[in-house]
């Protein structure tokens, strides 16, 4: 957990392998203010496609996230499920979908001055 609720920032990403300062280490991971964890797909039953599921980002939402980076893999293999862009529309949550190093870099920007929050896919 980072203090103070401030959002983790993502100090190195590459394939496979995404570094959190505090030298946490994950193959994918869900960062939001005050914290950080592994991303598990089996969890919700994640694919490629369709994409990112709806409750994939409400643990994000229990977060207290003001915003919303979701990455799309290396290759941009990582697809969004349309309910999913719906779900934070409806909620007033801007969401960013982009290639994974964009959305670190974004992440990293946004988390400086808001409560972001992110998921993050480190391979294809």
């Amino acid at each position: 957990m980072v203090r103070n609720g401030r959002s983790p920032r993502i100090k190195h990403l590459s394939w496979g392998r995404i570094e959190v300062e505090g030298g946490r280490t994950f193959k994918d991971a869900k960062l939001w203010p005050g914290g950080v964890r592994e991303w598990d797909w089996n969890e919700t039953g994640t694919h490629h496609r369709p994409g990112i599921q709806p409750t994939d980002v409400e643990e994000l939402l229990e977060h207290g996230a003001e915003v919303v980076v979701l990455s799309k893999g290396i290759l941009q293999a990582l697809q969004v499920c349309p309910e999913t862009l719906e779900l934070l529309k409806n909620k007033g949550i801007p969401a960013h979908v982009l290639q994974t190093e964009g959305a670190v870099r974004l992440y990293n920007e946004l988390a400086e001055e808001q409560c972001a929050a992110g998921l993050f896919h480190s391979t294809c």
